[in-house]
């Protein structure tokens, strides 16, 4: 049955996961390389005791040395060339090595003159017994450790590169969501500007119906106009046509009554 999804990784835990398995490798050479007597080939054994032997008159210098240094102990070898004691402090066979590798000593050649094989020995107050390493696996150890040092450089790019590209998301989202409330402001903008034109629109054609109304108003109160018009002067060359009848019912008359005083005198 498969669980929940998995909660996004906090930054630089990919990171720290990848050095927790790394550090683990780097035990693992260490463990591999201090193989335990029992479990060398006899002839191996044989040179280990007599390195052992070798080193035994030399432990009174290396634990003074170790004192010195105030470390946990050291690596302690016959130089292979001349014979002479070389003791390198440390508080590991790691940390012990590292110092070597980088002083002049530690150099291809220095390191030409180094036994097979090398004992780390602890402070006579560690409770702790020696422990027997290759030098083959001292330097793949150095080797391992160059790797992680430049798998950890480019995990820490790799963490920058990250942290940048989600900066530069996050500016691009900033961008895009200013870019869309312009959008959305442009768009009620253009909206508001649409309902206005609308509205004058539906005024306009208000405005053109009452003009036409008006217009045929005016159009029928001219006709009646003209049909008053037309009344008016059809009464008046009525009543111009009764008056001149009259007039001359009038001068007819006045003419008889003249002529009537005529004929009385």
């Amino acid at each position: 049955m498969r669980g929940g999804a998995a909660a996004p990784a906090k930054p630089g835990s990919e990171d720290l996961t990848m050095r927790q398995w790394l550090l683990v490798l780097s035990l693992a050479v260490v463990v591999i390389g201090c193989a335990s007597h029992p479990l060398v080939p006899k002839e191996q054994a044989e040179a280990i005791k007599n390195r052992d032997r070798a080193l035994a008159p030399h432990s009174a210098a290396i634990q003074d040395t170790i004192r010195q240094s105030g470390n946990e102990g050291a690596l302690a070898f016959l130089d292979a060339g001349d014979g002479h004691l070389v003791v390198l402090p440390g508080d590991s066979p790691g940390e012990a090595w590292a110092r070597h590798i980088t002083s002049p000593s530690g150099s291809p050649t220095g390191r030409a003159s180094m036994p097979p094989v090398i004992s780390f020995v602890y402070r006579a107050d560690v409770p702790k017994a020696p422990e027997s390493l290759t030098s083959r696996s001292l330097e793949q150890q150095d080797t391992l450790r160059a790797t992680l040092a430049a798998l950890d450089a480019e995990l820490r790019k790799l963490s920058d590169s990250v942290v940048a590209t989600r900066r530069e998301t996050q500016t691009s989202r900033e961008d895009m969501q200013k870019a869309l409330d312009s959008l959305a402001g442009d768009l009620a903008a253009a909206r508001k500007f649409m309902l206005q034109t609308a509205q004058l629109g539906s005024l306009n054609q208000e405005m053109n119906v009452a003009n036409a109304n008006g217009l045929r108003k005016v159009a029928a109160a001219s006709q009646e106009v003209s049909a008053n018009s037309a009344k008016l002067a059809d009464t008046m060359r009525q009543l111009s046509e009764n008056l001149a009848s009259q007039l001359k019912e009038l001068a007819a008359r006045l003419d008889a009554i003249q002529e009537r005083i005529s004929n009385v005198k």
